[in-house]
């Protein structure tokens, strides 16, 4: 098997890795990084749950070659939380009750927050398109929706 070398900053903190060719951003992230909250669902980029940020992009992980990612900037919900805070999101899921068994919840934060970061004030039909590559079967995805649009006015500095 081939190794690659990569450099890659995740959650803000420069990681020099040894990876197998084939190896995947969701393997190297659990298994060697050991940054467990992107989940292994599907393996074919149908459920979401493996989303993180790459570049500031929604990425579907177990997709995604760790080798490709060489030299970028990987955030995981990990790295979401301010100091001993929750980011505004994840306060947000827990207050509206968005998270129910919580399998899908990571890769929905992250789905949230590559949009926002690009889009402060979004409608809801912008939020249910970012959010649609994350399979849910728990939440009817009404309560995510509420939490991300009330993140967002947050965010916003609004009361």
């Amino acid at each position: 098997m081939a190794r690659v070398n990569i450099k890659i900053k995740v959650n803000g903190k420069l990681q020099e890795l040894g990876v197998e060719a084939h190896e995947t951003l969701l393997d190297t992230l659990r298994e060697r990084l050991g940054l467990l909250a992107a989940k292994y669902g599907c393996g074919d980029g149908e459920c979401g749950a493996c989303t993180v940020l790459v570049e500031g992009n929604a990425t579907l992980s177990c997709l995604t070659l760790a080798a490709h990612v060489d030299g970028k900037d990987i955030e995981t919900i990990e790295g979401l939380e301010q100091g001993s805070h929750l980011h505004p999101l994840q306060e947000s899921f827990v207050e509206q009750g968005a998270i129910q068994c919580g399998y899908c919840t990571p890769g929905m934060i992250m789905s949230a927050k590559a949009l926002l970061d690009k889009d402060a004030d979004p409608s809801e039909e912008k939020v249910r398109r970012a959010i649609s590559n994350n399979l849910c079967r728990c939440t009817g995805y009404e309560k995510p929706v509420k939490a991300i649009l009330e993140a967002a006015r947050r965010m916003r500095g609004e009361k």
